[in-house]
């Protein structure tokens, strides 16, 4: 008699990756825990890569209805609608016994083809504000996994199936946070990290060195900034911190953030979902500054929820200017107590285990419906 297979789980992701990376953990932590994983993406999507080999990959067709445009928005509902139609042929034929979507349009195909055929279905949020694909899935989920305590946009009952579970964050970044955070002493050498997404962000490249460059001698004698900068400013700040005389090491990606996070005594940076959680993870204190064209405006939610935890400070992009950056880098490096309270309350909001928390999640949903897992057994707690 043939050995039977192990149950499959559907992933349902794409676009960034603040989609991608989260939906990535969760594969991996099913394929250790001995499940068969594929992912169904848009046309676009990229996959996992190399490094989770084992996980298929799927193309459907899909599109974001959005813009002015009622062509654009008609011809995103066919696809998106042929891509529901190409998701339930797959589902059926891979035998696939539960949907997990990650949100972005890209995950709507799955999980709508996976609610149609009766399948278990749980939605990751990353956001404290639910993305707009993830609000037209709610009412669908069986659970909804949340990074943030309290996330806006959803209905009571849709809230009441919310499970905290975290983002999961790279191992080596959470691996920052298990050591204690270096307290400035007097004479200490202060590092800055500024960073602003995968392409950097043009307020700080304006901002970040005026201000610097008003901070005391003495302050700027000791201070290292590190600053993710674009590739076509990145010799025009330069020269404005070698003018004030501040050492920079500026590139336009880094490429070794759990180093640079480890040597960070504050950072100025966005606060999108992924960024949050790391900060989280590794225990830094952070000035948070919103991208202020984030969806739903979802930036600030995440940074204002940080920030009433004590692990840092929100400065709208609107009301930021040279002089109150300045002021707030002066007090903060000035007060190590403060950045040593901030970056415990960082750490204390991280959630650990985010990724086996939300396997946990999603194996519970197919264990409350019979089905137990490989060889009859429950997934690890």
């Amino acid at each position: 008699m043939a050995p039977q297979k192990a149950p499959l789980i559907v992933i349902g992701a794409g676009g960034t990756g603040g989609h991608m990376f989260p939906a990535a953990a969760l594969a991996r932590t099913l394929l250790e825990r001995g499940y068969r994983v594929a992912l169904l993406t848009d046309r676009r999507g990229q996959g996992f890569g190399p490094d989770l080999s084992e996980v298929e990959t799927y193309r459907l067709s899909a599109g974001a209805v959005l813009g002015t445009s009622p062509w654009r928005k008609l011809m995103a509902a066919l696809q998106l609608v042929r891509g529901v139609f190409q998701a339930r042929r797959l589902l059926k034929k891979l035998g696939a016994t539960a949907v997990v979507g990650f949100g972005g349009y890209a995950s709507l195909p799955a999980v709508w083809a996976g609610a149609g055929r009766g399948l278990k279905v749980v939605l990751h949020e990353q956001n404290a504000v639910a993305g707009r694909a993830n609000r037209l899935l709610a009412r669908k989920a069986t659970q909804i996994a949340t990074s943030f305590a309290a996330v806006q946009g959803l209905t009571e009952d849709e809230r009441a199936r919310c499970v905290l579970t975290g983002n999961p964050v790279r191992g080596a970044i959470a691996e920052v946070g298990r050591r204690p955070y270096a307290v400035p002493g007097p004479k200490d050498r202060l590092t800055l990290l500024v960073t602003g997404g995968s392409q950097g962000a043009r307020v700080f490249n304006e901002l970040l060195p005026a201000a610097v460059c008003r901070l005391p001698a003495a302050l700027k004698a000791r201070l290292t900034v590190c600053q993710q900068v674009r590739g076509q400013d990145l010799s025009e700040v330069q020269a404005l911190y070698q003018a004030c005389g501040v050492e920079a090491v500026l590139k336009s990606f880094f490429d070794d953030m759990p180093q640079r996070l480890a040597a960070a005594s504050l950072l100025v940076c966005r606060s999108g979902a992924s960024t949050v959680a790391e900060l989280a993870a590794a225990g830094r204190p952070a000035v948070l500054v919103p991208y202020p064209f984030a969806a739903d405006d979802h930036q600030r939610a995440n940074a204002e929820a940080f920030a009433a935890a004590g692990g840092g400070w929100v400065m709208p992009q609107g009301e930021l200017s040279v002089e109150s950056l300045a002021a707030q880098l002066q007090r903060l490096f000035e007060e190590p107590a403060t950045l040593v309270r901030a970056a415990g309350a960082a750490r204390a909001f991280a959630q650990e285990r985010a990724a086996e928390r939300l396997a946990d999640l999603v194996l519970g949903t197919l264990r409350s419906n019979g089905n137990s897992g490989p060889r009859g057994q429950e997934a690890a707690a």
